[in-house]
């Protein structure tokens, strides 16, 4: 029986290794592959990372080619395979582990050669066969790792900041209109955890979403740093190995590609040792993340009970709360919520001590940080569905309890400072409080205001929003 090869033999700086016949990655993969089984965060689980690097070494190709440095072929080869990329195709050629030593080279040479292994194949050549098109002399033209790996960063994060935004946006609308539901529910406020003043449930919900809401701008002003690029900067953002305009050349082609308002860095040597873009983004990530544990917190505690805690409102129940105590239902949705946040809170840390890590020319730490970034956006994207379609969009009222605590709160006293002054108000307080009695009950029987200004006082509707109403105490 004829014996068939099914490997091919590819050589590096370090000696030659044996690949499967029909990899589309190379030699400098499998090396990145095997020094690196550090995560389970693989560089094929982070599509958009993907694409990025198949618009940066698309952008590059365009640029080589204008300056006659890649052949028509090869362009149209290179096109065909970026193609399939964005398509979707051989993403599980993409096998490196997103943490990684040496900068991201592993990444950036597993993108030049799948890249160059497909475009073999549409110039109808075998993989491997990189006289006609190579991952280095090819793909990585004018190029070093530094400028090429967070070029595509940025591109990645960005197309991820963009698919982000519907997600927090769908949160902010449902959260609205739970607003609109229990705009008439008059319920007590509550300052440190103790009675306040009265306001509506439907005021607390319009508060939920307008605290994420002014988060949108933030978000959007740190993910256009995203935009500004050092590609053509090379090894240390002096240019060497690329040639004059090519730099502009390329980010033309950024902007073409991907419709985006692509700019280059002022200064390439402090752009490529800078990561402050992914910085900002993780802070305003963090920001997000803090406020919609607030929101969650708040979520658990107004539908504490059902009978011994505030039970103010309802939340969908999910699933048994107790392997021992039948009946109970555990507020689980916003529970994973809050644990979302506090790993994108710990992201945030990590991504700020690996930018101060930044050395010299370069940050060797980028890998981590991209691989926090990436991996925030995504937990925030599936939490705030989860959030939304399992827990916010089934909340129910409990309008009554909220009307009963309105009517025997002593905080209700402090709508009528303005009308009877602070000391009458603390001393109908205090005496509601060591008799249980009510504060109506009490200004009656103390004669401070008739029944009618009573009455006008502490109708809802002039207890949730400044008024001026013509009322003298007696006294």
């Amino acid at each position: 029986m004829e014996n068939i090869k099914n490997t091919r033999t590819e050589h590096d700086l370090l000696g030659t290794r044996e690949l499967p016949a029909d990899a589309l990655y190379g030699i400098q993969t499998l090396r990145g592959i095997e020094n690196f089984s550090i995560s389970k965060f693989k560089l094929q689980d982070y599509p958009l990372f993907i694409h990025g690097l198949a618009y940066t070494k698309l952008a590059a190709a365009k640029a080589n080619n204008a300056l006659g440095l890649v052949s028509d072929e090869q362009l149209k080869s290179i096109e065909a395979a970026c193609k399939d990329i964005l398509d979707g195709k051989y993403h599980d050629q993409f096998q490196v582990d997103m943490i990684q030593g040496g900068a991201g080279t592993s990444t950036n040479m597993n993108a030049n050669e799948v890249i160059a292994n497909i475009a073999l194949l549409h110039l109808g050549k075998k993989a491997g066969e990189y006289e006609f098109c190579s991952p280095h002399d090819t793909i990585n033209r004018s190029q070093s790792t530094n400028d090429a790996y967070p070029t595509a960063i940025h591109m990645g994060l960005y197309a991820s900041h963009l698919k982000f935004l519907p997600h927090l946006e769908a949160l902010i609308e449902a959260l609205q209109k739970k607003g609109d539901e229990f705009a008439h529910i008059i319920k007590m406020g509550r300052t440190q955890l103790e009675d306040a003043v009265p306001m509506t449930l439907g005021q607390t919900f319009y508060g939920f979403a307008s605290i994420l809401r002014n988060e949108i701008k933030h978000l959007n002003e740190a993910a256009a740093d995203f935009l500004v690029v050092n590609m053509g900067s090379t090894a240390i953002g002096t240019g060497i190995c690329s040639e004059p305009g090519y730099a502009e050349k390329t980010i033309e082609a950024l902007k073409e590609i991907t419709g985006w308002k692509v700019s280059l860095a002022d200064d390439w040597v402090g752009a490529t040792s800078d990561t402050s873009c992914m910085v900002g983004y993780m802070s305003a990530l963090k920001r997000v993340a803090v406020k919609i544990n607030k929101i969650c917190n708040d979520l658990r505690l107004l539908a504490s009970g059902p009978r011994c805690g505030f039970g103010e409102i309802n939340l969908p129940a999910r699933q048994p709360g107790s392997s021992i105590m039948p009946g109970k239902v555990n507020p689980v949705i916003p529970e994973v919520m809050s644990q979302i946040a506090f790993k994108v809170m710990g992201n945030e840390l990590c991504v700020t001590m690996a930018g101060e890590a930044s050395q010299m020319e370069l940050n060797a730490m980028e890998p981590i940080m991209a691989q926090c970034c990436f991996e925030s956006i995504d937990l925030l994207i599936n939490g705030f569905d989860t959030l939304r379609t399992l827990c916010i969009d089934g909340i129910t009222a409990n309008e009554e309890a909220c009307r009963n605590e309105v009517k025997r709160s002593i905080g209700v006293v402090t709508a009528l400072n303005p009308y009877i002054g602070y000391d009458h108000s603390t001393y109908i307080a205090k005496k509601a409080m060591e008799t249980g009695r009510s504060v109506y009950d009490l200004v009656l029987e103390e004669g401070i205001l008739t029944q009618e200004d009573l009455d006008t006082i502490l109708d809802p509707k002039n207890m949730i929003k400044p008024v001026k109403l013509d009322i003298k105490a007696r006294k």
